[in-house]
């Protein structure tokens, strides 16, 4: 299974193994738990009593970094179990974290487990409208119309309207609404809707506006009486969701343990990977511990990131060594974006100079941590920008199987370092600090001082 930041930045954190959702929920419907989840039973009880719509809604891929496809076929399976008769798939659509052309067999796979479940596709649409998270309000407004309204192409043939699309140049992330003119399959006041996202970033927006608040400058508005389940919690200050599976809770991870050892911090990146550095690393909590500061840089308003690959870089490579220099902090965190969001477009003249913009940028926070006595380590927590062409020619856009580095900056000539996993990081962090590793970070040192 291919890597991501939500992954790798919570391995990192937390200075253990920790079991992601998507294994948990697989387990579940393996061993059939998942009929016995208490937000299932109500979810299809209530729509079976009801007679309302229910709706599987989410990201239509085999990619696993959002979603999963059996997921969804175990949910159409549940669907047909309670008899229902009125349920609707919306499909948004990868090409990320899978083949950017891979859509089309996930769409023939879904009509055919919908058949056999007596349920329908109603829409399809790219992740770029339906899974923003960066409040482009414009994009996700496309995405709702078409759920909300049916607005969008109206198609008999849904596997002929994805040709139509590819044939057009616009691949599975950006597919334009399509909306299935066999079925009316809208969203509608009093349904049931099920989100199988189980990663909450690219699944808060859509939700908000569904949901949580009018927003009638933008043209959206709440759906009144929705029984909204999610797969996991997709926003803390959320009201009135259902939760199929809640969050485990991680302490004593590497932020936490620093504050409760009375450690300075500082966490900072652009937009892009902001809650990588905080809410992911700390273990999934919103809030900063005691003696945590933070630093946002706001990421480039551009449709996509080869149009400006060195993104905010410079800026945030500025307030970092602004911060450096202070000695303030005990230990401080920085993600640069760029290999992995430029990595995403496949445009490979952009990512090259994606990796030249951080490449300097590293040049000089190095520079300054040596020059103010830090030591430094310089990983990533997947592949991206590595890989940037598939075997037959094609530009890749999805993430790499390959290792990632470990590289400890140190005047101490003699030390080594070993081969490890992300959840060593935090533990050889706290050798580096000279603290005790806590019994809950079950990750080892990777670094001998051999002094």
């Amino acid at each position: 299974q291919m890597g991501n930041s939500e992954v790798g930045h919570l391995n990192i954190g937390a200075g253990r193994v920790v079991y992601q959702d998507l294994v948990k929920i697989n387990k579940a419907c393996e061993s059939g738990d998942i009929l016995k989840n208490k937000e299932i039973v109500s979810a299809y009880s209530y729509a079976q009593k009801t007679g309302k719509r229910l709706h599987i809604m989410g990201l239509t891929s085999t990619g696993g970094v959002h979603s999963s496809l059996n997921h969804l076929f175990k949910l159409l399976e549940i669907s047909k179990e309670y008899g229902l008769k009125n349920t609707y798939v919306h499909c948004f659509m990868d090409g990320r974290d899978c083949d950017p052309k891979s859509g089309k067999g996930f769409i023939d796979e879904v009509l055919q487990c919908c058949e056999k479940n007596d349920a329908h596709i109603a829409s399809i649409v790219g992740r770029f409208y339906a899974m923003d998270r960066d409040n482009r309000w414009n994009r996700v407004k496309e995405a709702y119309d078409l759920l909300v309204e049916g607005k969008g192409k109206q198609a008999d043939d849904l596997l002929k309207a994805m040709d139509e699309s590819y044939e057009e140049g616009v691949t599975d992330e950006f597919i334009k609404p399509i909306h299935n003119a066999k079925v009316e399959g809208t969203i509608q006041e009093g349904d049931v809707i099920i989100f199988i996202n189980f990663r909450n970033d690219r699944a808060r927006e859509l939700t908000y506006v569904l949901t949580q608040k009018d927003m009638t400058e933008e043209g959206m508005h709440t759906i009144k009486d929705l029984q909204y389940y999610c797969m996991t919690p997709y926003d803390a200050n959320f009201k009135g969701l259902h939760i199929l599976y809640p969050k485990e809770d991680v302490r004593d991870t590497l932020a936490e343990y620093l504050s409760n050892n009375g450690k300075r911090q500082l966490h900072t990146a652009e937009t892009e990977k902001y809650a990588h550095v905080t809410f992911f690393l700390n273990g999934g909590r919103e809030k900063p511990f005691p003696g945590e500061d933070r630093i946002l840089v706001h990421s480039p308003k551009v449709a996509t990131y080869d149009l400006q690959p060195e993104m905010s870089a410079y800026e945030v490579k500025e307030k970092l060594v602004g911060a450096i220099n202070t000695q303030e902090y005990d230990f401080i965190v920085v993600n640069f974006a760029n290999g992995d969001m430029v990595g995403h477009t496949g445009v490979y003249n952009a990512i090259a100079k994606a990796v030249w913009a951080v490449d300097h940028c590293v040049k000089d926070v190095i520079e300054a941590a040596k020059a103010n006595d830090y030591e430094a380590i310089i990983i990533a927590d997947h592949g991206n920008a590595d890989h940037t062409m598939n075997e037959d020619g094609t530009p890749n856009t999805a993430h790499s199987l390959n290792p990632v580095p470990f590289i400890y900056v140190t005047n101490n000539n003699s030390a080594t370092v070993k081969d490890g996993r992300l959840a060593d990081v935090a533990p050889s962090i706290l050798h580096i600090m000279g603290l005790e590793q806590p019994a809950d970070m079950t990750g080892e040192c990777l670094i001998s001082d051999n002094k």
